[in-house]
């Protein structure tokens, strides 16, 4: 009877360092982002530049899965599809996990049964741009065009059910406008028509169009935070002219519902102190968006729930239902 108890307990405590092992081992062959955006997008920069640094620190590299299309439905399909085995990741937008349930009647995945959160990335900030030698120099300017000739001065967007589209028409509401809403299938097919004319003005997400307006191809004349935003401190925010206007996306880490708890925490803690460098929170800064490092899984979570109430107010005040 000892010697049977001696060699359960011996088992146990093998197993129990297997475990340990093997958590401490992770990963222990190449780690998979998948985005709902193509390569060179704003997303795709951001998840890059961390994806090289995580792929050093980890010793097996992160890679780049885009799946775009369907207004994220494609990308966020396939994440919601991988295995939970600890590899498979989602790299998400606003869109993906909060403002498509309140657009679709119907969607191939359920972001609040899918996915659990793993971490907070980045704030994405908008911003209403011009052609560098537009004659409209200020969102003041952009406005009173507008009201002139309702229905003349274009303002491209991604279309009604996107990020920049729902911008786009809350500015109309909100300011009486009478903007011309002209849908893109892209930002970079928008912002090639509105470099050529072929559009008056734009809302786009900074971090796909930051590197044209610091070459002095586009000019930003606003952008969609509550505040003035870091490295972009001339340029207004909408809620100076429009009090309470606060809407800018976000970037957060998801994995497969069931992903084990270990690697999530383990991910929460590295991509963290990472988000935490300053070096690296400059590039992405560069880029647009802006780190906010520290928040737990948990925290990620409730941030979502609020973002969805949230959202839910702004889409009924648009007057855009479910499709």
């Amino acid at each position: 009877m000892q010697r049977r108890d001696w060699l359960q307990s011996a088992g146990l405590t093998l197993a129990g360092l297997a475990g340990a092992s093997q958590a401490q081992a992770w990963p222990d062959r190449p780690v998979k982002w998948t985005l709902s955006q193509p390569p060179g997008s704003g997303p795709d920069n951001v998840a890059r530049i961390l994806a090289d640094r995580l792929s050093k620190a980890w010793g097996q590299a992160v890679v780049i899965d885009n799946r775009p299309g369907g207004q994220n439905t494609i990308g966020a399909l396939a994440a919601a599809r991988a295995a939970a085995d600890g590899q498979n990741f989602y790299f998400a937008t606003t869109a993906a996990l909060v403002t498509n349930p309140l657009l679709f009647k119907s969607l191939p995945y359920d972001p609040q049964k899918d996915f659990v959160p793993v971490a907070f990335v980045a704030r994405s900030p908008f911003a209403v741009l011009v052609e560098a030698k537009s004659p409209i120099n200020s969102l003041d300017d952009l406005i009173a065009k507008s009201k002139a000739e309702p229905g003349k001065l274009s303002l491209g967007n991604e279309g009604p059910r996107t990020f920049s589209g729902m911008i786009a028409r809350l500015l109309n509401a909100r300011t009486q406008a009478g903007a011309n809403l002209v849908p893109y299938a892209s930002v970079s097919v928008g912002t090639q028509d509105l470099m050529g004319g072929h559009v008056d003005a734009m809302v786009a997400d900074l971090a796909s169009t930051a590197a044209l307006a610091r070459q002095g191809k586009l000019r930003v004349l606003a952008t969609s935070a509550a505040g003035r935003v870091n490295g972009w401190d001339k340029v207004p925010a909408l809620a100076e002219r429009l009090p309470g206007f606060d809407m800018v996306g976000w970037f957060a880490l998801v994995a497969p519902t069931s992903t084990p708890a270990g690697v999530v925490e383990r991910v929460n803690r590295d991509l963290n102190a990472l988000l935490a460098d300053k070096d690296v929170a400059d590039r992405i800064a560069a880029i647009g968006p802006l780190v906010e490092a520290g928040l737990s899984p948990a925290q990620v979570g409730s941030f979502l729930a609020n973002e969805h109430a949230r959202w839910a107010a702004i889409t009924k005040e648009i007057g855009l239902l479910p499709e």
